[in-house]
């Protein structure tokens, strides 16, 4: 509609300059066909200017219109040392996991914290070691997992045990049992004589849901 009125305002003061014209030449014989041909030359006036006002708006919307941004490419996970799994859970009361499978947990939790070069080796020929590792201070760690049952209790000789070849054996700065029970008295004892790092069911959720200390920051004896 506003173009239309445009060209018949165009139209209208084309007529009107034709009038003019007339009146200013009124000696003057002026034929139709002069007339006529000069009316049309105005409305194809009015039409190109029309036109061109199409076309700009045309050029502007399509200069402004943004092209769709490609999505974003997802990072790549991080890889996980060998022998771990790349995700996993763990959980201090899922009895669902196996040994091996908890064992893999308690190392995912030492790499979800800082620790490099992790090994499971835990099996029938493990001398008590379970799980190795160099905590972020750069310290051989030993861990020993124990997924005992809440009543069943980690006693002195299992801490007797690991402490016979977590040192000597196994060169550690710091040796640490972790399980998903509690320790007896005498079991604790032993560890604060011997210097192990022990973490009970308590201990070990605190740890997996990052609100307490690692096996490595527990105080040792």
């Amino acid at each position: 509609m506003r173009q239309l009125t445009i060209v018949f305002g165009l139209v209208a003061s084309g007529v009107l300059g034709i009038g003019l014209l007339l009146k200013t030449l009124q000696g003057r014989t002026l034929r139709p066909g002069a007339v006529a041909l000069l009316g049309l030359v105005l409305v194809a006036t009015a039409l190109v200017v029309v036109r061109g006002r199409k076309r700009n708006r045309a050029t502007r919307g399509a200069g402004t219109t943004s092209a769709p941004v490609p999505p974003a490419a997802p990072e790549p996970s991080p890889q996980s040392e060998e022998g771990i799994p790349d995700e996993a859970v763990y959980l201090a009361d899922d009895a669902t996991l196996g040994p091996d499978e908890f064992e893999r947990a308690m190392a995912l939790l030492c790499e979800r914290d800082g620790c490099r070069e992790i090994r499971v080796v835990g099996g029938a020929n493990d001398l008590g070691a379970d799980v190795l590792a160099v905590t972020p201070e750069g310290l051989r760690l030993v861990i020993q997992c124990k997924q005992y049952g809440e009543d069943h209790k980690v006693g002195s000789q299992d801490l007797q045990r690991f402490g016979g070849t977590c040192f000597t054996i196994h060169d550690a700065d710091i040796a640490a049992v972790v399980t998903t029970s509690t320790f007896t008295e005498p079991a604790v004892e032993y560890a604060e004589q011997s210097g192990i790092r022990c973490l009970d069911h308590d201990m070990l959720f605190a740890w997996e849901a990052g609100t307490g200390p690692a096996p490595w920051q527990v105080a040792g004896g």
